[in-house]
């Protein structure tokens, strides 16, 4: 078996001495407790097997100590397509260092090298953090495998990423970047990313009728349904769907409202954008500052071209929101949107030029 050196880690055989790091270490999320037996089985017969049908099990090492610090693996073969499935873990003790990503990379091109043509990798689609790792190894998001993983839980999807052997090994282009520092503000409005700690104050923002009656579809969502999208908001963000923000007191942090920003249209740098408040805070211009920061964000550095916005035509307060943070009104659309009871409301449309954006910003700095 050859040794593997790559950044920062180093690829090796697995050996009776790893076992109580093994134990210790490896985490199987929505699974049965690892116990050493089953440390010691996997090094005794796992690992052979996996060699034997023709991928690989590597245990992943500290180069300066030789410690167990994680694995990294191929498997279900499919021999007549070339193609693999890769995996990995980390122990809790070599966490936010790069492991991952350098084994994950580091497999991958000695797979290719042994004539292997596609390799996939597959995640939860709450499981961030694995999902970054793909990103980071080169590979890119094909879909979601319905129902694709089982855990003591039930079922659960997932994420399917794949590399080609003709793929660049660098990073996998985003279409939403993280935010700078994670989070936007103007000193008055900060922006940050919806997180699992959001789920009660979600649920009730969403509970309220009038923002349940202009919602998509115009429905409470049950509190699984809202803790769901909380733990899934960054996988959204990571696939370039849609970027989940709170809208926060930036004195205080405490919630206030949320914004959304949804890339519908990639081919034509389009994107729709979403805000709701809850009523104690309204009236006190928070929409209009967290539209025009998210707006910038979405301009400078997601590359978007334009911007659009909607609102009932009786919601004179939204309009306003729109109209002081530059969107200028474009259209009204007849039944465009779901009501509810099965019936369908108007949509009066505002849109925002990548122009306008940058005209806004040049005029901030010419006041005196």
């Amino acid at each position: 078996m050859i040794v593997i050196h790559a950044d920062g880690i180093r690829l090796r055989q697995f050996r009776e001495a790893d076992v109580d790091d093994l134990a210790a270490g490896y985490e199987e999320p929505n699974a049965h407790t690892y116990t050493r037996d089953d440390a010691a089985h996997w090094i005794a017969y796992g690992a052979p097997s996996a060699w034997a049908a023709g991928g690989a099990a590597y245990a992943v090492t500290d180069p300066a100590t030789d410690r167990l610090v994680g694995g990294v693996s191929i498997n279900r073969i499919v021999a007549e397509r070339s193609q693999g499935e890769i995996g990995y873990w980390v122990a809790p003790w070599a966490r936010r260092r790069g492991v991952a990503t350098a084994a994950a990379r580091a497999l991958s091109a000695w797979a290719f090298d042994r004539g292997f043509s596609r390799l996939e990798l597959l995640t939860d689609l709450a499981n961030a953090a694995s999902q970054r790792v793909a990103i980071a190894a080169g590979y890119q998001r094909e879909g979601i495998r319905r129902s694709g993983g089982q855990g003591i839980a039930g079922r659960y999807d997932l994420v399917v990423w794949a590399r080609l052997a003709g793929d660049p090994p660098e990073p996998t282009r985003r279409l939403l970047p993280d935010l700078p520092g994670g989070l936007l503000t103007d000193g008055t409005v900060t922006l940050r990313p919806v997180g699992t700690g959001d789920a009660a104050f979600l649920h009730s923002l969403l509970s309220l009728p009038d923002v349940a009656g202009t919602s998509v579809p115009p429905i409470v969502p049950d509190r699984e349904e809202v803790d769901l999208r909380c733990a899934r908001s960054e996988g959204w963000w990571l696939a370039g769907e849609r970027a989940d923000l709170v809208i926060t007191d930036a004195h205080t942090g405490a919630p206030a409202g949320t914004i959304g920003l949804y890339y519908e249209e990639p081919r034509t740098a389009t994107a729709g954008i979403g805000y709701a408040m809850l009523p104690a805070w309204r009236g006190r211009g928070m929409p209009t500052r967290a539209v025009r920061l998210l707006s910038r964000w979405a301009v400078e550095s997601a590359g978007i071209g334009r911007l659009t916005a909607g609102t009932l035509p009786g919601n004179a307060a939204s309009q306003r929101v729109l109209e002081k943070a530059g969107f200028r009104r474009e259209g009204y659309l007849r039944g465009r949107l779901p009501g509810i009871s099965g019936t369908r409301v108007d949509d009066v449309v505002y849109g925002l030029l990548a122009a306008d954006v940058a005209r806004d910003q040049t005029a901030r700095v010419m006041i005196p």
